[in-house]
């Protein structure tokens, strides 16, 4: 299969993926029975609710996140359960946002991760003899893999055997069954001339007499018989197969049956399938999800109608420990899971993958077909914005815009969010905390062409907006030349404090009413990268989402008051932000300790368990710590502090090189390799209060 058009799969897949978790959340909870589903929509034949903004939930956070264990760990070598175990300490912030915190009897996820963080391995801490066969067979297992089966095209042993693996931090027996399954036929899906051929690839991975294939071999025999009503196949799952036979709270048996008549009677239609597993009932979000994936991949991008792609605008925000890697763009995760295919075939990925993927960068090339990377418009009246074939700088796409007809006093504004705020969603679900993808200092480029009919000359005028004035701020135009491509680029402004939450530009002319500016632009290439330099004023920002801009909280309780962050914690406790691939950067914050004897600096931070440290640490000493899933420090100096003093704490990471300073003194020097890049924030390894103020952030 040729990379662009394994990519195009994959990309189909994903969509489809999230086209059917978007349909299926308003319906999810128990309350939405198969009867009320029916009584109030009837047919459902597009998304029952209109979103803002749809804040990801736990179907799309670990197949996101549980897959970085091929980055963090088995980078050179096969896959262990642990590897993801690993993933799920490090990325999962404790009681708050990426699964679901039911309680360690209801929910099969929180008692899985309390299993691991007491030092219960996978697969053990997934496995029915420590949880119960009930616990073990919720449905979990097979929601959290559809990324193991899209990086293994054509190769369904090797993708259930990924997925088995990944399932079992959390699951056992038809949990495991179920993963095997809808890995396998996302796999097969990229060769598959059929809906049959696909289930009959996902059964031949998993034992010919469990349970799961029992009721998926029941459910193609009712298809058989009765090939037009899916309504009368739920019946006979829920009569034969339903939840009243199963225990918990949502057994994956049911659930499976949902999944096989909807891939059946939805015969290879997107569209149709999600829309089956949706009035289905039961867990809604995670079967039209799965076979979303499934049917995506076999159907490709062509068949995925523009009411349900167009609302997802090729963005998706997540919930877990890094705001950064929380704004997903999913052309540009499509092309890193890619990456881990060729890793992981133990193969050297194309150059033009390689180049297309810019860790710690925002890019986008538009190559991939229908792809907008989220851009908006404020303005769509006199601005049309639409993914274009017509041109591209150096490849066949860009993002086109079509200004129509605009005057003297008409502009519309074309941006791209590298931020979030609370008040562009309808609720809080799984709780998404962001950190910008962009920031004072960096260079925005783009290549841009202009396709005039008439009217006098476009002007092209830069800006940024920040959330705390809610103003652009514009910078010197650009004056464009018709019929060329030419570059734009302009340095991301001062925002004293507050953070970006738009960029792009404003298109305007002075066009008189007879002769209105008429004609297209064309944005190629993308591009935000080079050496942050900015602040943080706690003054400027909100407590959202259960933590305070732009930070993600994992324990204690963090609030703001007037110009500072103030933390207070019966335990250990942790905060980061920033950009996840950021290499070296100088880092300072005035701290002011309240209570305790652990304030600390931290930076260089992977995730919750794997980061550096430095600070006080204990009375009249200060070290330099490293957390690699465990405590271990490096450097201890003396050094008397008092409660209620406040010091100015500087951190410079350089290479393997660490220099840490109080009040512009240098006091700690230290040395290590392990961590090459990563966020930062601050931390207390025990009990405390404390006070952080004007932070200031500068790329080496």
């Amino acid at each position: 299969m040729q990379t662009e058009q394994y990519l195009e799969k994959v990309y189909a897949g994903f969509l489809g993926m999230n086209i059917g978790i978007r349909l299926g959340a308003p319906v999810e909870p128990r309350e939405w029975t198969y009867e009320k589903i029916r009584d109030v929509y009837g047919e459902i034949k597009g998304y029952i609710k209109d979103y803002q903004m749809f804040s990801a939930d736990d179907d799309a956070n670990g197949p996101v996140f549980f897959i970085r264990a091929l980055l963090d760990d088995a980078v050179d070598r096969e896959l262990e359960p642990q590897d993801v175990g690993r993933a799920w300490l490090n990325y999962c912030r404790e009681g708050i946002g990426m699964l679901w915190w039911g309680g360690e009897q209801v929910s099969t996820e929180h008692r899985a991760y309390s299993n691991l963080k007491k030092g219960i391995p996978a697969p053990q801490s997934g496995s029915a003899e420590i949880n119960g066969l009930v616990l073990a067979e919720q449905i979990g297992g097979q929601i959290f893999i559809d990324t193991w089966g899209l990086i293994f095209p054509g190769n369904p042993e090797k993708a259930a055997e990924y997925a088995e693996k990944a399932a079992s931090v959390s699951h056992d027996g038809n949990g495991l069954y179920g993963a095997r399954f809808i890995a396998a036929c996302i796999a097969r899906a990229f060769t598959a001339d059929s809906m049959e051929e696909i289930i009959e690839s996902g059964l031949a991975q998993i034992p010919e007499e469990c349970e799961y294939a029992r009721l998926a071999k029941a459910v193609i025999s009712f298809y058989k018989r009765n090939p037009e009503d899916f309504r009368l196949c739920y019946h006979y799952v829920e009569e034969e197969w339903g939840y009243h036979k199963y225990p918990g709270e949502c057994h994956i048996i049911p659930n499976a049956g949902v999944c096989i008549l909807s891939l059946l009677y939805g015969n290879g239609n997107l569209a149709r399938t999600v829309e089956i597993a949706t009035m289905c009932g039961w867990d809604t979000d995670c079967n039209a999800g799965n076979v979303g994936t499934i049917c995506g991949v076999f159907s490709g991008l062509q068949e995925i109608p523009p009411h349900y792609r167009k609302p997802i605008n090729d963005t998706i925000v997540t919930s877990s420990v890094s705001g950064y890697l929380n704004i997903l763009d999913i052309p540009t995760f499509v092309k890193e899971l890619a990456m881990l295919k060729y890793q992981v075939d133990r193969e050297e990925p194309p150059r033009h993958l390689k180049e297309a993927v810019k860790h710690g960068e925002v890019y986008f090339d538009f190559l991939l077909p229908g792809s907008t990377h989220g851009f908006r418009t404020n303005n769509p009246f006199k601005a049309i914005l639409r993914h274009s074939r017509e041109r591209g700088f150096q490849n066949k796409g860009s993002l086109e815009i079509l200004f129509d007809r605009m005057i003297s006093g008409d502009s519309s504004r074309i941006f791209w969010k590298p931020f979030y705020r609370r008040e562009e969603f309808n609720d809080e679900k799984y709780k998404p905390v962001f950190s910008p993808k962009a920031y004072s200092g960096q260079t925005v480029s783009a290549q841009i062409f202009l396709d005039q009919w008439r009217g006098e000359k476009i002007t092209l005028t830069p800006y940024v907006r920040d959330t705390y004035t809610k103003n652009e701020q514009y910078l010197p135009p650009i004056q464009l030349k018709n019929q060329s491509w030419q570059e734009a680029a302009f340095i991301i402004p001062d925002t004293k404090g507050s953070l970006i939450d738009e960029i792009g530009y404003k298109i305007s002319s002075d066009s008189p009413t007879y002769n209105r500016a008429f004609g297209k632009l064309f944005i190629d290439e993308f591009h935000i990268h080079g050496a942050a330099d900015y602040t943080i004023d706690f003054s400027k920002q909100c407590r959202e989402f259960g933590s305070v801009t732009p930070f993600a909280h994992h324990r204690g309780e963090w609030s703001l008051e007037g110009d500072a962050l103030i933390c207070k914690s019966a335990d250990s406790c942790s905060s980061y932000t920033g950009n996840y691939y950021s290499t070296d950067y100088s880092y300072s914050v005035d701290v002011t300790p309240i209570e305790g004897t652990s304030h600390l600096l931290l930076f260089r931070a992977q995730g919750i368990m794997r980061h550096y440290l430095a600070g006080f640490d204990g009375e009249g000493r200060i070290s330099f710590i490293r957390n690699d899933f465990g405590y271990k420090k490096m450097e201890t100096v003396s050094f008397e502090w008092e409660h209620g003093v406040t010091y100015t704490f500087r951190i410079e990471c350089s290479g393997s090189s660490f220099h840490f300073f109080i009040n512009n003194q240098s006091v700690l020097t230290a040395e290590d390799g392990l961590f090459t890049h990563g966020m930062y924030g601050f931390g207390f390894l025990s009990g405390g209060a404390g006070k952080y103020q004007n932070i200031i952030f500068q790329a080496l």
